[in-house]
C-alpha cells in the first residue's frame, strides 16, 4: 500500500471510529455519562465547548457528523482521482479561522492529500478538535506529516482565512508568496411567491446552524413583494430554543434595543429579528430582508456582490443550492470558489 492509500484508509478509519463513538454518546444523557470513564472524544468535545462557548455540544457534534458522512473512500477518490505521490512536498502555511467548529479542516486535508505538509496556525477559538483529529490520524499512520505552530515560518505557500481587516494584512504580508487569501463572505436565499413550508423549514437550518456564524449561513433573504413575514416565523419555531444560549440571547436583546432606540422598523418573533436593508452582512440574531418585484433585481444585486457571497439558496434562482444544504457541501466544493487542490498542484 502506497502513502496515498495509507492516508485514505487511515483517515476513513478515524472517522468511522468517531461516528461509532458519537452514536454511543448520543444515546446517553449528560447525567448518565457523569462518572463514566468517558471516551477521549467526549472529553475533547467538552474541552472544545469550554474553550469557546459558541461551540456547543450540539454544534460540535453536527460538525463532526458532517465529516463522518463525507470521509469515505468513494467520496475521497471522487474528489481527488488519479492522485500520484508527491516526491517534492512543499510546506504550506495554513492560517485558520475559528468561527465554527473545524472550519479549516478542509484546507488541511487538501494540503495533506496533495502530498504536501501543512504548517498550521490554529485559531484560539478552535484549538481543540483539529489537533485531536490529526493526532488520531497520525497514530494510525505514523508517516503523516504536519506541524502546528504559534508563528508561521519556513513556508512555500499560504492559505489564510480572516476577516475583512486581517485579509488586507495577509494580502500585504504574503504578497510575494503564492497564496489563497479568503475574506468575509456570507450566503443569501431567494424565495418564490409560493415557497413551500417544507423549504422554509429547511431555510431555518441554513440560518440557525452554528448560530449563523458561518460564511455558508444565510444572513439575507430576497422575498417577493407581498410575501407574508408570518409564513417565515411560523416555520422557524423549531429553533426557538436558540434563545437559551446566553451569548445568542445577549445579541438578540442588544440589537432589538438598538432598533427600538433608533425607531427602526423591524419584525420580531421573540428569537430572530428581521429588518429591511440593502446590506448583505447582518449582525448575529438578525437577518436582513429585501422585497423584489422582478428576479432581475435580485440578479443585479447578487452580481454586484458576488465576491462577498459564498452560496445562494433557492429553487428558482440560477446556480443555487437546495434549501437546508448550506452546511453540507461536497468535498469538491471549495470556499470562495477557489480550487485549493489545483492551487497546490500548480505549485
Amino acid at each position: 500500500m502506497n502513502q496515498i492509500e495509507r492516508n485514505f484508509s487511515s483517515l476513513v478509519y478515524v472517522f468511522e471510529t468517531i461516528k461509532t463513538q458519537l452514536n454511543e454518546i448520543s444515546q446517553k444523557t449528560d447525567s448518565e455519562l457523569i462518572g463514566e470513564d468517558n471516551s477521549l472524544l467526549k472529553k475533547k468535545i467538552t474541552e472544545a465547548e469550554e474553550n469557546n462557548r459558541w461551540f456547543t455540544k450540539a454544534q460540535i457534534t453536527f460538525a463532526l457528523q458532517y465529516w463522518c458522512n463525507h470521509i469515505n473512500l468513494d467520496e475521497l477518490r471522487k474528489w481527488i482521482p488519479n492522485l500520484i505521490e508527491n516526491n517534492l512536498p512543499k510546506k504550506i502555511g495554513v492560517i485558520l479561522a475559528g468561527n465554527i467548529p473545524m472550519v479549516g479542516f478542509h484546507d488541511i486535508l487538501s494540503v495533506i492529500l496533495s502530498g504536501n505538509i501543512p504548517v498550521i496556525k490554529l485559531s484560539s477559538k478552535d484549538s481543540v478538535l483539529i489537533p485531536y483529529i490529526l493526532s488520531e490520524w497520525k497514530e494510525l499512520n505514523p508517516e503523516l506529516k504536519y506541524e502546528i505552530v504559534e508563528r508561521l515560518e519556513n513556508y512555500d505557500a499560504v492559505i489564510a482565512t480572516g476577516s475583512k481587516n486581517t485579509s488586507k494584512y495577509f494580502e500585504y504580508y504574503f504578497r510575494e508568496t503564492p497564496n489563497i487569501i479568503r475574506k468575509n463572505r456570507t450566503s443569501v436565499a431567494v424565495l418564490s411567491e409560493n415557497e413551500s413550508d417544507e423549504n422554509i423549514q429547511l431555510l431555518a437550518k441554513d440560518i440557525f446552524t452554528y448560530f449563523g456564524l458561518g460564511c455558508r449561513n444565510v444572513t439575507k433573504l430576497f422575498l417577493p413583494k407581498g410575501f407574508e413575514i408570518e409564513k417565515l416565523y411560523k416555520n422557524f419555531n423549531d429553533y426557538s430554543s436558540i434563545l437559551e444560549h446566553n451569548k445568542y440571547a445577549n445579541n438578540y436583546e442588544y440589537h432589538k434595543a438598538i432598533f427600538l432606540l433608533n425607531q427602526d422598523a423591524f419584525y420580531d418573533n421573540g428569537f430572530l429579528l428581521l429588518k429591511e436593508s440593502n446590506d448583505l452582512f447582518s449582525p448575529l440574531s438578525v437577518v436582513y430582508i429585501s422585497f423584489y418585484e422582478n428576479i432581475n433585481e435580485v440578479d443585479n444585486y447578487i452580481s454586484i456582490n458576488s465576491d462577498k457571497i459564498q452560496c445562494v439558496v433557492s429553487v428558482i434562482y440560477k446556480d443555487s443550492i437546495p434549501f437546508g444544504t448550506t452546511q453540507n457541501p461536497s468535498l469538491d466544493t471549495y470556499a470562495d470558489g477557489i480550487d485549493t487542490m489545483k492551487f497546490l498542484k500548480d505549485l
